[in-house]
Parts: structure tokens; C-alpha cells; sequence
């Protein structure tokens, strides 16, 4: 069916149409409306009789007056087939394609739908099609027509090869080969005899993935992209390339074995290896800061982790702490003279007091200055190893001037990675603001023997570090040659300014703002509707009054087990009512915030879920992260030693 109207506009006939039907043989009249029909909608006759609906049939036959006909009697074959499309060519303007026709239309495929199709048959015969009813040509039959879309793209390919071929140079062309062949520094005779599944070629070492983070991963990592830059492709060699041509040459390389490889033609080979090098310097990239940003997660994590086994073993917490506090203020202004042993033991014993210093200890500047040192020891032994050569390997940059301040620190951290000083010189000018954030502020600055103010190196690079890894994750900070971490204004086409109105209509976004706004606002309403609606209905969930009014589900498995939601929704809630005084007490653990990603929203589980309370683990997460952001001023949780309740967001 042509573009536009409905499956039943396809087979009605206009009157003029229908006077020509009818001056036909009655027992031509169906099949010669199903040719004029079918024609008339996709500029060209049916190839078989699975192409023509058999409704489209009923609704000819009951326009005509005759009987539908079925298995197929209803097609014309023989010289009065051949006649009657010669009519209908006629009518509609049109004419068979001939071998010049042929030859333009494969020209016009290899230039203009070969490189947007990523290699697919389907689209280009669809888009040929499209082409000749353009043109006013019937189409040739559809083995010519898929022999003449192989032969586009077998022509836009080497042209693409021999563009990329000849701007490359011999050296560069050496070096790619080489990369088929085995590394010479680690060969042995029986390592020259490389096979499909084991052959230790260069190009096998580039294929492999990171692995988990760690210093060997790194090191391999930043090898692989060292080997890359050596190769030397020019800047913008792919600069006018299509994507899906890059693609389509790299997925080439990335299953064939090298011996299979060194069997195609030269142009076509060092294409392939010059995509595959490319896209893999961007995607090394990508994974070496992946590694960084998982790296310096690392360095809080396990450093909070170890904290918290050592201080949980001996905190208790202490309940009614408000209560406490006014009964010995009570004891001690009845007898201001007295014996503590007599006047406020008896009132608040001993061990109570005890409980309450460890608590103080595990959740105030103690915790805080403990989990500080074990960071800086953790980095200054073992990470600081890997951190300075990933930076020197990876050029950021910034389009946003607020972020000036973290551009300089790392410029000026990587200045003095090679040297040993303590502390950066008096006189050197090391951005604070901006950079060292949180709890590091009091420990980044000390004071020399001669009582001036210096920056702790070691310090100032975990904050720097620290600073790096949140402006990546949103993209203020970019890296030079990364795909997912690239520039972000390369992320809009480069047309998007002057064809804006498009592709907006392409995403079906309005381009009025306060619309959008609105469309967003009428969708949270409906949405917010229905879960009001089928809150009351749906007796796995409920409303708590605790927090403000938590929504509480029981868990997908336990459900369909569970005829008592209630007792299941208990069970739910009991781990965080036995573990939070034990595990959360802990005030602001974050140093900086370098600790687990509990703000990042991967605790609820399964379909469907919308609370806090799915499971266990995930109501631990976002209590975690509640308790940060509150120990930070921002909103969260509280507690005044009779529970837990939700703390507004300090003033600014």
C-alpha cells in the first residue's frame, strides 16, 4: 500500500478507473483490477499471488459485481496479461526499466543508500523501489532487482576501501598488517603457527575486554592503547565515514581469525584493520575511564567497609537518648555538689554512658578521621601505583568554565606525579574551591615547621580525584578520543540547528517548551491516578505511616507463596528494623563521598516495583543513602533515639 490512507483505499476503485475495468471481458475484469489497484498504489504488478490480500480481492469482486474468484484463478497470465500491463503502464505514465536504467539505479544506490543501510539487502531494494516509481519506471523483476542492490553495495564498499586504501601510507599500511602477525617479542617457533581458535597474533591482544579493575587490568589496557597510537592513522581519516560502514568493517574483523583475514584483498584488509583500530582506541578509552571512575569508587568502599567491621563490632546504640539527657540534667542541678558516682550513675549507669561514647566516637570526627586515613593509606599504597599513568594517558577537557578549577588541578597533580614531594611548594598556586569538597577540606591544608599553610599532595589528589570522577559521570568533564565519555556537544547531529523542526518531529517532542512541560505534567498526573487507583485494590501493597508514608510491597515470590500479605509485608520489614540500629547508625561516612554508590537507583528488583521497601537490600540502600545526604544537610533521615523520621533539607 502507498503512503497514506487505510488498507481499504487501496482497492477502491475511482469511477474513471472503474469504467475501465468494465470495458474489459467479464472474465478479465477481477484480475485486471487487481493489476490497475496494485499498480496504482506501489508502482509495479504483484510478483505472486501471496502479495495480494485475499479481502483485497472480496473488495474488487463486490465492486464489480462478480465472483471473487480463489486459488489464484483470479491472476492473468499469458499474452493478456502481458497486454493488459502494457495498458496500465500506459495509463499511469510508466515504462520498463532497461539495462541503461539498470546501470543508473545502481549508481544512484551505491552513492546515496548503500553507506545508510549498514550492509542490508531489504532496505535497499525497498529504497530502489521508492526510486523508480520516482522516476516513472516499473521495476525489473525481483532477482534483478536484488543482483543490482549486490552490486551497489559491492561498489560502494570498495570504493569506501580504496578512499581509506589510498590515504593511508606505506609505513601506516605495514603497521596494520602487522598486526596479523605474531608479536615478535613473546614468539617461539610453534607461536608462528596461528589458527582460528589460538593464534598469537597482535590483533587478538586487542580484542580482549578489561576485566575487573586492578593494576594488571590497567597496565594491559593502557598497553593495547599505546600499541593503537603507534599505528598512526590520520585524525580524520573516518571523519566522512558513515557509521554503519565502520561497523559493518569492524564486526569483519572482530570474528575473523588473522589467517582468514590475510587471505582478502589488500584494499579491503587494511581498511577493515584501519576501522577496527579506530572504533578500538575509542572503546579502549571508554574502558580505561571506566576503570577510573570504578577505581576511585574502589578507594572508598573497601576503605568504609573495613571501618565499618572494625566500629560495628563494638557500637551499641543507645536508645532514648532525649530522655536520658533530661533526667541528668535533672540528677545534676538537684545536686550540683554531689559525686558523679552517687548523683548520675544511679540515674544513667555506667555502661549506658559507655555505650554513648562509642556511639559519639563511631559516628563524629572519630569515624570520620579513621575512615580519612584508611583512604589515604589505601591510595598512597596500592592505588596511587595506577591512578598517575591512567591520568597521563587520558586528555580531559571541559566546555564549561565552572569547571575551570578541576581542569587545573589535574593539570597541576599531573605535574608532580614523577616527583616526591610532600606538599606542594608555598608559592605554587593549587585550586581549592571547586576541588576539595566535604570532609577533605580539613584534611587537605597543614602546617609546615615554619607554621605557613601547605597542601598535602597525597590528600589533594584524592580529592582531585574525587571531584574528577562526578564530573564525568555527568559529562561536564570530557575525554579526547572516548565514545560514551566524547564531547558532548558531538552528541546533536551537526545539522541539528539549521534542521532542528525534523528532528523533533522524529523524536515526537513539541518544540514549544511550555508544551513539553505540560504533555510531562498531564502524563505524571495520569500515571499518579492509576497508582492512586489501584493503591486501594492491590492487597500486596500498603501505606505506611512511617516516614511520612512509605509505600510498602511484598516481594514478587513472596506473594505467590503467601496468603497473608500482611504477615509477608512484616517478614519484609523486620531485617530493617532488626539491622538499623546496629548497621546505620553511623552518621557521615562518606568522606567526600567516596564510598558505595547507594545513590545510584539499582536496589529495587523486578517489574512493577515503585517503593522502598521491596526487599531487604533495597531498603538498606536507600536508607544508606539517606543518612549521607543527611549527615551533608541535605534532606534525609534523623534520629532523636526514639526513631527514624525524614529530615527537610538545611536552609541555605
Amino acid at each position: 500500500m502507498a503512503d497514506g490512507g487505510s488498507a481499504d483505499d487501496q482497492w477502491l476503485l475511482a469511477p474513471a478507473e472503474r469504467e475501465l475495468v468494465m470495458t474489459k471481458n467479464r472474465a478479465n475484469r477481477l484480475g485486471f483490477a487487481i493489476l490497475l489497484t496494485f499498480f496504482r498504489e506501489r508502482g509495479r504488478f504483484p510478483r505472486d499471488e501471496g502479495e495480494v490480500e485475499t479481502q483485497g480481492i472480496a473488495a474488487l469482486s463486490k465492486q464489480l459485481d462478480v465472483p471473487a474468484l480463489i486459488d489464484g484463478e483470479a491472476f492473468l497470465t499469458g499474452r493478456t496479461a502481458e497486454r493488459l500491463r502494457a495498458e496500465i503502464r500506459v495509463r499511469f505514465g510508466f515504462r520498463e526499466a532497461t539495462v541503461a536504467d539498470a546501470d543508473l539505479l545502481t549508481v544512484w544506490l551505491r552513492d546515496h543508500v548503500a553507506g545508510e543501510v549498514g550492509g542490508e539487502i531489504a532496505p535497499m531494494i525497498e529504497r530502489l523501489e521508492a526510486r523508480c516509481r520516482e522516476l516513472a519506471i516499473e521495476p525489473p523483476t525481483i532477482d534483478r532487482v536484488e543482483r543490482i542492490a549486490r552490486t551497489a553495495l559491492r561498489a560502494h564498499e570498495d570504493r569506501f576501501h580504496l578512499g581509506v586504501y589510498e590515504r593511508l601510507s606505506p609505513a601506516t599500511r605495514e603497521r596494520l598488517d602487522a598486526l596479523l602477525r605474531p608479536d615478535q617479542a613473546s614468539g617461539n617457533e610453534a607461536a608462528q603457527e596461528d589458527t582460528a581458535g589460538n593464534a598469537p597474533a597482535l590483533l587478538l591482544k586487542l580484542r580482549g575486554s578489561p576485566g575487573r579493575p586492578s593494576l594488571a587490568s590497567l597496565q594491559d589496557e593502557l598497553a593495547k592503547l599505546e600499541l593503537i597510537r603507534q599505528i598512526d592513522l590520520p585524525a580524520d581519516l573516518f571523519d566522512r565515514a558513515a557509521p554503519r560502514d565502520l561497523e559493518r568493517c569492524r564486526r569483519r574483523v572482530s570474528v575473523e581469525a588473522p589467517h582468514e583475514l590475510r587471505r582478502h584483498p589488500d584494499a579491503a584488509r587494511i581498511t577493515w584493520l584501519a576501522t577496527f583500530i579506530y572504533l578500538r582506541a575509542r572503546s579502549l578509552t571508554d574502558d580505561l575511564v571506566d576503570l577510573l571512575i570504578e577505581t576511585i569508587h574502589q578507594i572508598g568502599a573497601r576503605a568504609e567497609r573495613k571501618v565499618e567491621r572494625e566500629l560495628l563490632q563494638d557500637l551499641k546504640r543507645v536508645s532514648g537518648k532525649q530522655n536520658l539527657l533530661f533526667e541528668l540534667a535533672d540528677a545534676t542541678l538537684a545536686r550540683p555538689d554531689g559525686v558523679v558516682r552517687d548523683v548520675v550513675f544511679p540515674v544513667v549507669g555506667e555502661q549506658t554512658l559507655r555505650d554513648l561514647v562509642k556511639e559519639w566516637k563511631a559516628t563524629g570526627p572519630t569515624y570520620r578521621v579513621t575512615l580519612r586515613t584508611v583512604i589515604r593509606n589505601s591510595y598512597r599504597g596500592h592505588y596511587r601505583r595506577m591512578v598517575p599513568k591512567l591520568l597521563a594517558a587520558l586528555e580531559f577537557r571541559s566546555n564549561n568554565d565552572r569547571h575551570r578549577p578541576v581542569m587545573q588541578a589535574l593539570e597541576l597533580v599531573k605535574r608532580f606525579a614523577d616527583t616526591q614531594v610532600r606538599a606542594f611548594p608555598p608559592d605554587e598556586d593549587v585550586p581549592l574551591d571547586g576541588v576539595v569538597r566535604g570532609l577533605w577540606r580539613d584534611a587537605v591544608v597543614e602546617q609546615d615547621g615554619a607554621g605557613r599553610n601547605r597542601v598535602n599532595r597525597i590528600t589533594y589528589e584524592i580529592a582531585v580525584l574525587e571531584a574528577l570522577r562526578e564530573q564525568l559521570r555527568c559529562k561536564e568533564i570530557w575525554v579526547v578520543g572516548a565514545n560514551r565519555y566524547r564531547n558532548p556537544d558531538q552528541d546533536l547531529p551537526a545539522d541539528f540547528e539549521e534542521n532542528r523542526q525534523e528532528y523533533y518531529q522524529a523524536l515526537n517532542l513539541p518544540l514549544d517548551a511550555e508544551r513539553f512541560i505540560a504533555d510531562v505534567q498531564a502524563e505524571m498526573r495520569e500515571t499518579l491516578g492509576m497508582l492512586d487507583t489501584g493503591l486501594k485494590q492491590n492487597r500486596h501493597v500498603r501505606l505506611s505511616a512511617k516516614g511520612g508514608g512509605w509505600i510498602t510491597l511484598t516481594p514478587p515470590g513472596r506473594a505467590a507463596r503467601s496468603t497473608q500479605p500482611d504477615r509477608a509485608q512484616g517478614r519484609t520489614q523486620r531485617p530493617l528494623a532488626d539491622d538499623q540500629p546496629a548497621r546505620y547508625g553511623q552518621g557521615d561516612r562518606s568522606a567526600a563521598g567516596l564510598h558505595r554508590r547507594a545513590e545510584e537507583p539499582h536496589g529495587l528488583r523486578g517489574p512493577g516495583t515503585f517503593g522502598v521497601a521491596t526487599t531487604p537490600a533495597a531498603v538498606l540502600a536507600r536508607y544508606r543513602h539517606e543518612c549521607r545526604l543527611a549527615a551533608h544537610g541535605g534532606p534525609g533521615f534523623w534520629d532523636d533515639g526514639e526513631g527514624f523520621g525524614l529530615r527537610p533539607p538545611a536552609l541555605p
